[in-house]
């Protein structure tokens, strides 16, 4: 009987494949390796360059470091001379403001968080549990006039400035008022950590605001001697997320780096002409696309070419 065999058929490949060299690839051991190296580069780069977590500066931290600060502090905001005080717009209509090609843009944005310096005093004193010689101070000075306030406050802050190292036990007798009492309760009231939750809780509703707490304490000296310590002086280039000697923000740079050139290193309105410099810089990017010139930098300046070398490469151009 005779058996009839099949032909054998030829397999062909289909039209979409073999068209790409193709390679064996391990996803799982790739991405393994990838971790382990980048895990380690982070533990080791984050302990060469990291800059220290320090805690923040608190009131009382402020007074048991620098109490003749404090004092010297809180009779500038019974004065009326403290920086928050002659600031302006947000805060109180002091003065017109920052200001650019003579519009007060400072002054056009209004008082949207009033708060008046000698509050920053008077407010948490009112509301501690004080002796009763706090108590007449406090109802001595608000019985008197806003000339007479101001002349006591101004004497004190003279006397503390001749003091030896503006030691309130060593000031020179004269009338200061109930600004002395004041001053000093101010500065107990911080040693015993009570002065950071009154001017908190008294910023808003639910409390939590730091508003009041941070114009006090940035009215002072030590704060800023800190911060030029940590090189983060506005002369320093200092612009970090933590202290220490290395950037957090590095991306801040252009911002920060016009402070340092004239005209801004020496101008009093520099806060609004680099804020109206950097929008200028970023609305000429957003337009990059349309700015004739400027759109042909990357023809011109071929970086792209180096990126994609591989493609440029099996790909030249005709």
């Amino acid at each position: 009987m005779a058996t009839v065999t099949a032909p054998r058929r030829t397999a062909h490949p289909t039209p979409d494949s073999h068209d790409f060299p193709t390679r064996h690839y391990d996803l799982v051991k790739e991405f393994v390796i990838a971790l382990a190296v980048m895990a380690l580069l982070t533990t080791v780069l984050a302990a060469i360059f990291s800059s220290p977590d320090e805690k923040a500066i608190t009131m009382k931290d402020w007074a048991e470091a620098d109490p003749a600060d404090v004092v010297a502090t809180a009779t500038g905001e019974l004065a009326g001379t403290t920086t928050s005080a002659t600031y302006g717009a947000p805060y109180n209509h002091a003065s017109d403001g920052q200001k650019v090609l003579g519009i007060p843009l400072q002054k056009w944005g209004g008082v949207r968080i009033p708060v008046n310096s000698q509050d920053l005093v008077l407010q948490p004193l009112s509301d501690a549990v004080v002796a009763p010689v706090v108590s007449q101070a406090l109802a001595q000075w608000r019985s008197a006039s806003p000339s007479q306030q101001t002349a006591w406050a101004t004497a004190y802050a003279d006397a503390l400035a001749k003091a030896p190292n503006g030691d309130p036990t060593q000031v020179a007798k004269g009338d200061y008022g109930p600004v002395p009492v004041l001053s000093l309760s101010l500065l107990a009231l911080a040693k015993s950590g009570s002065l950071e939750g009154s001017l908190t809780a008294s910023g808003n509703f639910y409390g939590g605001d730091q508003t009041r707490s941070v114009l006090l304490l940035s009215d002072g000296a030590y704060l800023e001697d800190q911060a030029v310590a940590q090189h983060l002086g506005g002369d320093q280039w200092g612009m970090m997320n933590e202290t220490g000697n290395y950037p957090g923000q590095p991306w801040m740079w252009l911002y920060t780096f016009w402070y340092q050139v004239k005209p801004f290193s020496t101008s009093p309105n520099a806060d609004a002409q680099v804020w109206a410099l950097m929008m200028v810089l970023t609305l000429g990017l957003l337009l990059l696309p349309f700015i004739p010139g400027l759109r042909s930098i990357p023809r011109w300046v071929p970086v792209h070419r180096l990126i994609w070398r591989d493609y440029y490469r099996t790909h030249p151009r005709e």
